[in-house]
């Protein structure tokens, strides 16, 4: 017995070290590829009593060699700057190219790629199991490039489909994530990204054993398989009781509450709001133009619609005009821009 006992335990410390070797192969195969993405975003702060540049903190993972990252789309939606660091302490600038607000993905483009680029594999989520294990590198408060692991602890769909993909799926983990590992990357055993690091459930602010990442396969299918768009728009979906405190001439319209500068929002000069309040929970900015229609398509309560507006501006060609009908102060106003050369 004593012997049996002997090689159990034998066997545990040598898989545990058989682990442990892998686990330190694949973070020195993969954390070449993950950065930490530092932003610069215009916001209003109540303190200021109004306009105040405000860094960003976030992770992302290059994926290819001529300068694709891909990361949350929360962490540089409304981006003024971008800058992408390295492992080695290098800093490159950087532009956002496509954005799925709704999914919380996106990529972002290094202005100068530099040669050498270590691009990770992005795997096929659909493969994945709950009770898989999983490891995380991120900066979490700043702490660049750290590593968390864990497991898959659920598999999640959305209720609704967004832009054509019907089966939206966040992955569940027990990974530790903390604020600034927003964007950066979930790797499964074999090194591959699975998921894109979005958001936390948390009562305290930090890391509670609840964190949630969209899967590879989201990413590929809203970002790489079809064309996409970015606005710089940070938004909010105005319905119901909000459309008609806001006299919204219509079943809804897309309040804009941040508009990043250097992008299309900016080249519209739509104007973002610049009164922080709570509106029956909501967290608003207000005093800005709501937008009505985009390209044709009238916004409605339906989140569709704002996919087919997506949808339709991924399709413009550069130099193509595209119009927006917006309600400032009051009053109905056509705001008209010009498809930038596409990166």
């Amino acid at each position: 017995m004593k012997t049996l006992l002997l090689l159990i335990a034998a066997a545990t410390l040598f898989s545990g070290q058989a682990q442990a070797q892998q686990l330190r192969e694949m973070f020195s195969k993969t954390n070449p590829s993950v950065v930490v993405i530092r932003t610069v975003e215009r916001r209003v702060t109540p303190q200021a009593q109004g306009l105040m540049s405000l860094p960003g903190l976030g992770s992302g993972v290059v994926i290819s060699t001529d300068g694709k990252i891909l990361t949350a789309a929360h962490v540089v939606q409304a981006a003024d700057q971008v800058a992408v660091e390295f492992v080695d302490g290098k800093k490159e600038r950087a532009h956002v190219v496509a954005s799925y607000p709704r999914a919380d993905v996106a990529i972002v483009q290094l202005d100068f790629p530099s040669p050498g680029l270590v691009p990770a594999k992005l795997g096929d989520s659909d493969a994945v199991q709950v009770g898989d294990d999983v490891f995380v590198i991120g900066a979490p408060y700043g702490l660049s490039h750290s590593l968390t692991v864990g497991h898959v602890s659920g598999k999640h769909l959305s209720q609704e489909s967004i832009a054509g993909v019907s089966k939206v799926e966040v992955f569940q983990t027990d990974a530790a994530i903390n604020q600034g590992n927003s964007g950066g990357p979930m790797f499964n055993m074999a090194g591959e990204v699975i998921g894109i690091v979005s958001q936390i459930l948390t009562t305290s602010g930090g890391f509670q054993g609840v964190g949630f990442a969209v899967t590879s396969n989201v990413a590929r299918k809203l970002l790489l398989n079809k064309k996409s768009f970015w606005t710089g728009i940070d938004g909010y979906l105005l319905t119901n009781e909000l459309a008609r405190i806001f006299n919204v001439p219509q079943s809804a319209g897309l309040l804009v509450m941040r508009a990043a500068e250097n992008s299309p929002a900016s080249d519209l000069r739509l104007i973002a709001g610049t009164i922080p309040t709570n509106i029956g929970g909501a967290e608003l900015v207000v005093g800005g133009d709501i937008i009505l229609e985009v390209a044709g398509i009238q916004i409605v309560e339906d989140w569709k619609t704002l996919d087919e507006m997506q949808t339709a501006l991924g399709n413009l060609q550069t130099g193509e005009k595209f119009t927006l009908k917006v309600l400032r102060a009051g009053m109905v106003v056509e705001l008209s821009a010009y498809v930038r050369a596409k990166q």
